[in-house]
């Protein structure tokens, strides 16, 4: 995967795959409850050949969160947006995943250069009017990571993604497990921040961070 020429927070890839009227997009995030690193959000339209297996990220062990995604990277459009730690606290986390989904819609709808009919949200709220690039018909599907399969595969690419990301962190800072927790607060990660403080990768927006700050 290459850094989209448009945004190098967007990451991007398609494949042929038509839906009637324009595309029907599923988006997701990964990474709204972590102490540290990035908000990332997928937005995925399905192939003609449905991965089988679709659901839930977080219900999915990890070798079919793997499998799944190598089926979506191969017969799905997708793309992703990442919203770093500085938006994050600059935004709050609400904000900084609403720009997340309108980067990655944005990166796909970009690559495709299709009109689109409908984008499907997983939660309660969208990004229209929330985030000012947001222009797209969209509705948001409570429990849409389980029920709606363009949403499964988009929670799938973002958290796949995600994980990676703080694999690859965690490599610089082995300290706080982030290879094994991602960056939520288990009890080795707030051990380790106690002992060490917050790195350039905490949000230092998020409370336990904050009242590490004040110590």
């Amino acid at each position: 995967m290459a850094p989209s020429k448009h945004d190098p927070r967007a990451i991007a890839s398609a494949l042929p795959s038509l839906a009637p009227n324009g595309l029907v997009i599923g988006v997701d995030e990964a990474g709204r409850g972590p102490l540290a690193g990035p908000v990332v959000a997928g937005a995925v339209v399905l192939g003609t050949t449905m991965p089988a297996g679709l659901n839930d990220s977080k219900k999915l062990t990890a070798r079919a969160r793997a499998r799944l995604e190598t089926a979506i990277h191969a017969d799905c459009r997708w793309a992703l947006g990442l919203a770093d730690v500085a938006e994050i606290d600059r935004l709050n986390i609400f904000g900084a995943t609403m720009l997340a989904m309108t980067r990655a819609v944005a990166a796909l709808v970009t690559l495709c250069d299709e009109p689109v009919a409908l984008v499907l949200v997983d939660g309660k709220q969208t990004p229209a009017g929330r985030s000012p690039g947001w222009v797209w018909p969209a509705r948001a599907i409570v429990g849409g990571d389980a029920s709606e399969p363009a949403i499964s595969a988009a929670s799938i690419v973002a958290k796949e993604h995600r994980d990676r990301l703080m694999r690859e962190a965690a490599l610089l800072h082995p300290q706080f497990g982030w290879e094994r927790n991602a960056g939520y607060g288990t009890a080795k990660h707030m051990a380790a921040l106690r002992e060490h403080g917050p790195t350039p990768l905490h949000r230092r927006s998020f409370a336990p961070v904050a009242q590490m700050l004040l110590v």
